[in-house]
C-alpha cells in the first residue's frame, strides 16, 4: 500500500515520517508551497525531537516526498489521511473548513478506490460531512460515489514525545462503519498497523462516531485531572499543605494512578483548550451540558493567572519599575508551540501592570515573539518592555522575581547561589513545581510554587517605596 498524508503540520508530518519509517511509500501534501519547498530542502517547520532526522533519513531512502500538487497526492495514495487543522470558531466549535476543503479536493481528483481516513481531531458526524463533500464532487464529475470509504483514526500524540507515541502506541483507535467497503477498509488498516499488533493487539475497533468521540473524551479526561489538581494546589496554599505530598498520596491508589496529577500554571497547546471547547459546543448543539468539562476550562483560565496573583500579593498591583524574569515560554518542554501557552497570559498581565519582562526559552523564542506580536498588535508600547535573553542567567540579571513557566530539563538543577547573586530580590514563583522549597530556604531564596512554598515566601513583601531606581526603566504606556 501507498500512503498520502494531506496536511503537513504537526500531526501530518509525524504520521508521514513514522509510516515511511515502517517501510511505506508516503507523500505529504500541503497547499502551502513555501512550506513544501522548505521540506524538500530538509527544513522542518515545527520543533519535535527526532522529527527532522527521521524525515531526512526517509527522504534520502526514497520513502517520503513532499508536494503541493493535489492530483499527484490523491493519485499516489491507497490510503489518504486528512491531517489538517481544526481551529476553534468564535463559539468554541471546531472549524471544519480545512477538512471539508480537503474532502472536496479528493473528490475532484479521485479516479479509483481510496480509503479516506480522518486523522484530524473532528467532532462527531464529521465523517458523514467528508463523505458528502467527496460524493458531491464525484457526482459533479458524473462518477459513481461508490469508490471510497471514510473512516476515523484519531491521533493520540503528545508534543515532545510524538514519535515515540506513534511507534509505541498503547492503543490505536480505528472507527469503521457498516457498509459495502467495511471488510476492505478493516483489512487495509490492519495491514497498515500490522507492525504494532505482532505481539499483542493494540487496535481498538469501533464505529466511526465512537472513534470521533473517543479522542475528545480522552483529552477532556486528562484536562480535567490537571484542573482538579490545580484546584487542590490552590487550596493547599491556603491551608499550608504541600500538593506534592498530596499527589504522591492519591497517585499511589491504583484506581487513580500518577499520570497527569502535577499542579501548575495551567495547560495550553493545540489540543486540550481547543478540544474541551469543541466538546462543550458539540454537547450544547445537541441539547446537552458538559458541566465537568466546562468547569475544567474555567479552572484552567483562572490558573494561568495564579503566578501573577502571587506576585501581586508580594509587590502590589503596580509593577512599574519591577523587572520580572521568565524561564520558559512554550506551553510544554520539547516543543516550540506557543498556542494557548500560559506564558502569553502571564506576560500580558505583567506588562499591563507596568513591569519590565525578560524571558528565556531554549527553543521557542522565535515562535514566542511571533505570538506576542499578534497578542500586542496595536499595543507596541507595552511590548517594548519585553525582551528575550540569550540564556537563563542573563534573564535573571537585576530581576525582582523569577517565574518558571515551562519545565525544560536545563531548568531543573540551576546554580541557586549564582541566581541569588545576580537577582535584585531572591524570589522564585515556580509554575511547574520543579524545586524543593526547603532546599531553597537554605539558600535564602523565597520560593512559591503551585500548592507548595517555604517560610521565606510567606514573609516576602516589597512595598512601593523600596524601589529606588524606578526611573531607570521605561515608564509604562497605558491604553
Amino acid at each position: 500500500m501507498r500512503v498520502t498524508v494531506i496536511g503537513s503540520g504537526y500531526v501530518g508530518l509525524v504520521t508521514g515520517a513514522c509510516l515511511a519509517d515502517l517501510g511505506f511509500k508516503v507523500v505529504c501534501m500541503d497547499k502551502d508551497e513555501d512550506k513544501i519547498r522548505s521540506l524538500q530542502d530538509g527544513e522542518v517547520p515545527i520543533f519535535e525531537p527526532g522529527l527532522k532526522e527521521l524525515l531526512a533519513r526517509n527522504r534520502v531512502d526514497g520513502r517520503i516526498r513532499f508536494t503541493s500538487d493535489a492530483c499527484d497526492a490523491v493519485e499516489h495514495g491507497d490510503i489518504l489521511f486528512i491531517a489538517v487543522g481544526t481551529p476553534p470558531s468564535e463559539d468554541g466549535s471546531a472549524d471544519l473548513g480545512h477538512v471539508l476543503s480537503v474532502a472536496a479536493t479528493i473528490g475532484r481528483h479521485l479516479k479509483s478506490f481510496k480509503l479516506v481516513v480522518n486523522k484530524s481531531t473532528v467532532p462527531v458526524g464529521t465523517a458523514d460531512k467528508v463523505r458528502a463533500a467527496i460524493s458531491h464532487e464525484l457526482l459533479h464529475r458524473g462518477m459513481s460515489t461508490d469508490q471510497f470509504d471514510v473512516i476515523s483514526n484519531p491521533e493520540f500524540l503528545k508534543e515532545g514525545a510524538a514519535i515515540d507515541d506513534f511507534m509505541r502506541p498503547d492503543r490505536i483507535v480505528v472507527g469503521v462503519d457498516d457498509g459495502p467497503h467495511r471488510a476492505l477498509s478493516q483489512r487495509m488498516m490492519g495491514d497498515l498497523y500490522a507492525s504494532f499488533n505482532r505481539h499483542h493487539a493494540r487496535t481498538v475497533w469501533m464505529d466511526v462516531r465512537s472513534a470521533e468521540l473517543t479522542k475528545y473524551a480522552a483529552n477532556a479526561m486528562l484536562a480535567a485531572r490537571i484542573s482538579f489538581m490545580n484546584e487542590m494546589a490552590n487550596l493547599a496554599d491556603v491551608l499550608g499543605a504541600d500538593v506534592d505530598h498530596i499527589r504522591r498520596g492519591i497517585g499511589a491508589d491504583t484506581r487513580i494512578g500518577h499520570s497527569f496529577l502535577y499542579a501548575g500554571s495551567g495547560y495550553g497547546g493545540s489540543c486540550f483548550p481547543k478540544d474541551t471547547q469543541a466538546l462543550v459546543s458539540t454537547a450544547k448543539a445537541h441539547g446537552q451540558s458538559m458541566a465537568v468539562v466546562s468547569a475544567t476550562e474555567q479552572v484552567n483560565e483562572r490558573q494561568k493567572l495564579i503566578l501573577v496573583q502571587r506576585l501581586v500579593e508580594r509587590m502590589g498591583e503596580d509593577l512599574t519599575g519591577r523587572k520580572i524574569a521568565i524561564w520558559g515560554l512554550a506551553f510544554k518542554p520539547n516543543t516550540d508551540d506557543m498556542r494557548e501557552a500560559p506564558s502569553r497570559v502571564v506576560i500580558r498581565q505583567l506588562l499591563k501592570r507596568g513591569a519590565h519582562v525578560t524571558a528565556y526559552d531554549p527553543v521557542a523564542s522565535h515562535e514566542a515573539m511571533k505570538a506576542l506580536r499578534l497578542d500586542f498588535e496595536g499595543e507596541e508600547g507595552e511590548l517594548a518592555r519585553f525582551e528575550l535573553a540569550a540564556n537563563d542567567m542573563q534573564a535573571l540579571e537585576g530581576a525582582d522575581a523569577l517565574m518558571v513557566l515551562t519545565e525544560w530539563k536545563n531548568f531543573h538543577n540551576p546554580d541557586f547561589a549564582a541566581m541569588k547573586a545576580v537577582m535584585r530580590h531572591a524570589l522564585i514563583l515556580d509554575g511547574r513545581n520543579l524545586y524543593n522549597p526547603e532546599a531553597l530556604l537554605d539558600w535564602g531564596i523565597a520560593y512559591q510554587g503551585v500548592g507548595r512554598r517555604n517560610d521565606l515566601a510567606l514573609s516576602f513583601s516589597l512595598v512601593r517605596d523600596e524601589l529606588t531606581e524606578a526611573s531607570a526603566l521605561p515608564a509604562p504606556l497605558h491604553a
